[in-house]
């Protein structure tokens, strides 16, 4: 019971890896507030939660707008009179490259991965402030933080600045015992990754084709787990992480700057 009594809200949890992250906080005892745009898919998951003995509840907010984003956390302390922990889980994918992105698809990715989270934290950290109480925030960041694909340009910047994000928030209010600290998250079977490569279409019906190939991709012959990362993001938000603060870890199998050939490659020819 890692979370026994937290009051923890969790955006973007109407689905994939938000949902398990609220699964999990709840399962640790948590109070868990499911936040994101669609109603009936986050109604489902606080039932679930609740089904299973949870204290849980939705709140709909698109953090795309800073007054809803705000409003999350304002409806949350409304509930239960504070926010113990805040996950920072909702995001936006779409894809772009350097020459076809469009300032509204740039402005889009920024709305929902850096100025969202920006606007929650600043209303989750205020609360603890004012009642000089210790809090912990995660954010979900990407791997893709690093620099990226190419067509991921406006993502990979807003990403990239969510890191320094989570940085000067952790740094500014380590004195009020707010850690704040995020994931670089990696491959991962998710929902979304399911849309994303084609499951549910005739050719791969139930996503074990496109799965079978990505997992004979990667080193660890499998992709990320949710729930794995999930059971992360849960020790980051309780008193087991000590006082770790300000750290954006890599959860992936890709080692950002390592050169040279791994085992059982061949080298090219110059």
């Amino acid at each position: 019971m890692l979370l026994h009594d937290r009051v923890v809200l969790v955006t973007g949890a109407t689905q994939g890896l938000g949902a398990g992250i609220a699964r999990a906080a709840a399962r640790e005892g948590a109070l868990v507030v499911v936040s994101g745009r669609d109603a009936e898919r986050g109604e489902a998951v606080a039932a679930g939660l609740r089904a299973d003995g949870a204290s849980a509840h939705f709140v709909r907010a698109d953090v795309a707008d800073p007054v809803q984003a705000r409003d999350a956390v304002a409806q949350t302390v409304a509930r239960h009179g504070r926010i113990d922990g805040l996950v920072n889980a909702a995001g936006s994918t779409a894809r772009g490259t350097l020459l076809d992105t469009t300032p509204e698809l740039f402005d889009a990715h920024v709305a929902v991965n850096l100025r969202g989270p920006f606007f929650t934290m600043q209303a989750a950290v205020a609360d603890m402030v004012g009642r000089g109480a210790p809090g912990s925030i995660v954010n979900i960041i990407s791997i893709d933080s690093h620099g990226g694909q190419s067509f991921l340009s406006p993502y990979v910047a807003a990403k990239a600045g969510l890191v320094g994000l989570t940085k000067n928030a952790a740094h500014a209010h380590r004195w009020d015992r707010v850690r704040v600290n995020g994931l670089n998250i990696g491959w991962t079977a998710t929902d979304g990754e399911h849309r994303t490569q084609g499951a549910g279409t005739a050719d791969d019906p139930d996503g074990s084709v496109w799965l079978e190939r990505a997992a004979s991709s990667v080193p660890m012959g499998r992709l990320g787990d949710v729930d794995e990362i999930a059971d992360l993001v849960v020790l980051l938000l309780s008193d087991r992480s000590g006082v770790v603060t300000g750290s954006v870890i890599d959860w992936d199998q890709t080692v950002v700057g390592g050169l040279g050939l791994a085992p059982g490659d061949v080298p090219r020819s110059t």
